[in-house]
């Protein structure tokens, strides 16, 4: 079985649910439903979905560099939205990071989040069969 590499951003969720960033085993990778926190653990761009979600974005593109994936590895991603009038600007800061490399998107909206200041989570999967 191929190793396993895991990626942190220091969430203080990671410890205490017992999860990781993100998960690379082969050629595989997934990263964790990733919510706008800031390194030290505090709420990104309260009360902005562009911003919270570019902070999203940000985290994951960090735990993929941190497992040795590029961003141009992503074929999924998936976005939790709790006001779906906030789907279009989600939409453009996921196409400023994902324009050309397209992957396939799903995009939700949900009763709420973990912390009720958070308006958009993102998850993504990554393939990088050159890299197993």
């Amino acid at each position: 079985m191929p190793a396993r590499r895991t990626a942190s951003s220091g969430s203080p969720f990671e410890t205490s649910i017992g999860f990781s960033r993100a998960l690379r085993v082969g050629a595989f990778t997934s990263v964790s439903g990733t919510a706008p926190v800031d390194s030290d653990g505090t709420n990104a761009a309260v009360g902005d979905v562009i911003g919270q979600a570019r902070r999203c974005f940000e985290i994951i593109q960090d735990a993929l560099h941190q497992v040795g994936v590029p961003l141009q590895d992503v074929v999924r991603t998936r976005m939790y939205l709790v006001r779906a009038s906030d789907g279009e600007a989600v939409g453009l800061v996921h196409g400023a990071f994902f324009g050309e490399i397209r992957p396939a998107a799903t995009m939700v909206v949900v009763a709420g989040l973990l912390r009720p200041e958070w308006l958009v989570e993102v998850e993504a999967d990554a393939y990088s069969p050159d890299l197993a």
